[in-house]
């Protein structure tokens, strides 16, 4: 035996071992435990032991980041470690929703990242489907897409364009970096057989699918024209993981 641990009266010693096993033991649990639980799990060990080695861990820890606390009174009285109230803002975390888009929404982000500046009309003659006043204000509400003009034609329609927010929140250097058709088939993002999906990217449009309705849903069929939506998928992929 050390000198150190000679110099300990037996009481302290045997005070400090229990004090010792009844953190253990409180610290391992997953749930809070009473006195009995305590001294049941640590093989009957006497009660006034296991009550004054609880005093004495909640004086030891009273001042420290965890702190042992008592909930309940008499025998329904259970113990457990738990952080110290005046540092619960260092634990907090900021929680921020996923921006989730609709279908239609992603498929006119693709359109306007692959072929801006462009118009509604433009984009609807791609996708091969109206689109709602609503799905652009949700890009422009995002900060995703800006209002980059006017086309100087009859009628001078408003165009579309991405916005720097749009590269930084989907990881991209430039708009060059946006991926290509051999990316995205490589990926098993696109069919390799879409020639839609060609056209569509190489600024032709594409005609209307049958049954097709603003939220890019087929209403019948097995559709292979719907190529924006598939070009889409590699936007939506980079929303989520963002």
């Amino acid at each position: 035996m050390s000198g150190d641990a000679a110099s300990v009266p037996d009481d302290d010693l045997a005070c400090d071992v229990m004090a010792r096993a009844v953190e253990a033991a409180l610290f391992a649990a997953t749930e809070p435990m009473s006195v009995e639980a305590i001294a049941t799990h640590l093989g009957s060990a006497p009660l006034p032991a296991i009550r004054a080695a609880l005093a004495e861990l909640a004086a030891h820890y009273a001042r420290r980041g965890v702190h042992l606390v008592e909930r309940g009174q008499g025998r329904e009285a259970l113990w457990h470690f738990q952080t110290a109230p005046d540092l619960a803002h260092l634990l907090r975390r900021e929680h921020e929703e996923p921006r989730r888009l609709s279908r239609a929404a992603t498929e006119c982000l693709a359109i306007i990242a692959y072929h801006e500046p462009v118009s509604r009309a433009e984009i609807e003659a791609i996708r091969g489907v109206q689109t709602a006043k609503g799905t652009l204000d949700t890009l422009l509400e995002a900060g995703w897409v800006r209002i980059a003009g006017r086309r100087e034609v009859p009628g001078r329609p408003v165009i579309y364009a991405t916005t720097p927010e749009f590269l930084v929140h989907f990881g991209l250097p430039s708009r060059r970096d946006l991926p290509g058709l051999d990316e995205l088939k490589a990926a098993g993002l696109l069919d390799p057989v879409d020639d839609a999906l060609e056209a569509a990217m190489s600024g032709v449009a594409s005609p209307a699918a049958p049954g097709r309705n603003e939220d890019g849903d087929d209403e019948a069929g097995d559709n292979h024209g719907d190529a924006p939506e598939r070009a889409s998928d590699a936007l939506a992929r980079g929303d989520e993981s963002a």
